[in-house]
C-alpha cells in the first residue's frame, strides 16, 4: 500500500485556482482495473483507490502516513511562471506584430 501526497493542479476549463491550496493524498492501485464482461465497465476490487484525504500542510500529510506505517511519496509542485500582461501592449510601438482592424 503506497500513497501519493501533491498538491492538484489548477483546473484547466477555470481561471481561478480553489482546490490547489491544499495538500491531497491518494493511495496508488494494488491490483489492475479489470472490464467486467456484462456491461463493459471498468472496475476494481482495490476500495482504497475511491478515498482522497486533505491536508493543509505537507507536513501534516507526512505526519498521518508515518503514523499509520503507510508507505509514500511526496511530489512537488511545480511554480506556473507568471507574466506581466497588459491590455495596453496590443497598442504599444514596440510590438513586433503591428496592431490593424
Amino acid at each position: 500500500m503506497t500513497a501519493r501526497i501533491f498538491k492538484p493542479a489548477k483546473n484547466a476549463m477555470q481561471s481561478g485556482r480553489a482546490k490547489t491550496r491544499e495538500w491531497q493524498l491518494d493511495y496508488e492501485p494494488e491490483q489492475p482495473r479489470a472490464v467486467e464482461p456484462l456491461m463493459g465497465w471498468t472496475s476494481s476490487g482495490d476500495m482504497k483507490q475511491q478515498l482522497t484525504l486533505h491536508f493543509d500542510t505537507k507536513e501534516d500529510a507526512v505526519a498521518y502516513c508515518e503514523r499509520k506505517g503507510i508507505a509514500y511519496q511526496v511530489i512537488e509542485p511545480k511554480d506556473s511562471v507568471q507574466r506581466q500582461v497588459a491590455y495596453a501592449d496590443n497598442f504599444a510601438f514596440k510590438r513586433v506584430d503591428p496592431w490593424t482592424h
